[in-house]
């Protein structure tokens, strides 16, 4: 997909029925290669017993891998208090043609919704460091307003509803295995981000792969959008 614009691609009869559903880490901003480690160093001081733990647990909430893998009773406090002091290290920088993306998107008029696993904790401290990032959004749902993660499908139609869009017409914008398969069993367009995995892990559950967000084709997604029906 290149970044093509044509003066049509703005139609408001095009865009009247669409929207765009986009993952935060690994699609938007540069920190998937932080948790990995981040997660690792967890897993090295509270043994989770399980093989390739930052790669398992990409796209669940905070409570489902607590629940899951460190349910133990003093691991489920110092968990989560060793995370939030690693998280608050981190820098948040924008993914390749991110932010171009959702700046046209708010100019042209679309809807776009964040929707994320990360819980208000993580979110205080991608405002202190992104402090526009959610103004680009016409709706968020973080992985306190689901009660199921990725996979399920839960969030991304929360997503659409938001907006009152059918999923259907609603691209989603993923780089986890996780996250394309909740896209996919949403009902969405599904584009998957190279990065996090390579191509032939998520190839199976999306309709497009790109290596970013600077590589889409506007006009051309909008009218697929657009056109898709049962």
């Amino acid at each position: 997909m290149n970044n093509n614009t044509p003066n049509n691609c703005c139609n408001e009869s095009l865009n009247s029925n669409i929207g765009f559903l986009f993952d935060l880490d690994g699609v938007l901003i540069d920190s998937e290669k932080e948790y990995t480690k981040i997660w690792a160093e967890i897993d090295r001081q509270f043994p989770s017993g399980v093989k390739d733990l930052p790669t398992r647990i990409k796209g669940m909430t905070l409570t489902e891998i607590i629940d899951t893998y460190f349910g133990e009773p003093h691991k489920r406090t110092a968990v989560p208090k060793l995370l939030y002091e690693l998280e608050g290290k981190m820098k948040y920088e924008w993914l390749p043609g991110a932010r171009e993306l959702l700046l046209w998107l708010k100019e042209h008029n679309i809807p776009s919704v964040l929707v994320t696993s990360s819980n208000e904790v993580k979110m205080r401290h991608l405002r202190e460091e992104q402090p526009e990032l959610e103004s680009f959004f016409t709706a968020i749902v973080t992985g306190d307003k689901v009660t199921k993660s990725k996979p399920d499908p839960e969030g991304y139609r929360l997503g659409a509803k938001l907006i009152e869009r059918d999923p259907l017409n609603c691209v989603v914008f993923e780089d986890s295995l996780q996250g394309v398969k909740a896209g996919r069993a949403a009902g969405a367009f599904v584009v998957g981000v190279e990065g996090t995995l390579p191509s032939s892990s998520i190839q199976p559950f999306s309709d497009a792969v790109i290596k970013s967000l600077s590589e889409i084709d506007k006009e051309k997604l909008i009218k697929t959008l657009s056109s898709r029906s049962l």
